[in-house]
């Protein structure tokens, strides 16, 4: 007996652990929103589902895989660019599994 509940706690530990990452990330799930200020120029903000800043994360702009915008949100965790003729693509780089992607077709 005592050694299935060693082993039940062994299971319960090793389960625990392997939950523990999926825990954390829901925990700073990454937001980003964009819209079109009508003057040319597109304004994105963001920040974290536990509410964190987003000053400082990398903003990138992207026609046809390529790179043409790239900057960093500011202290208002907010990033203006210059709105793309053509089909376009904005990104919210937080880190590895903390990014956004948002099609300008869906930027009002």
């Amino acid at each position: 007996m005592m050694w299935k509940t060693k082993k039940n706690i062994v299971i319960a530990v090793v389960c625990g652990l392997l939950l523990l990452p999926a825990l954390v990330a829901l925990a700073h799930t990454p937001l980003c929103s964009c819209w079109d200020n009508g003057d040319g120029t597109v304004t994105c903000e963001g920040g974290f589902s536990d509410g964190s800043s987003a000053a400082g994360v990398r903003m990138v702009v992207k026609q046809d895989g390529k790179e043409v915008v790239a900057g960093q949100m500011d202290e208002s965790s907010q990033f203006t660019f210059e709105k793309p003729a053509g089909a376009y693509k904005v990104r919210f780089e937080a880190g590895e599994g903390h990014e956004v992607e948002i099609d300008g077709k869906e930027i009002y």
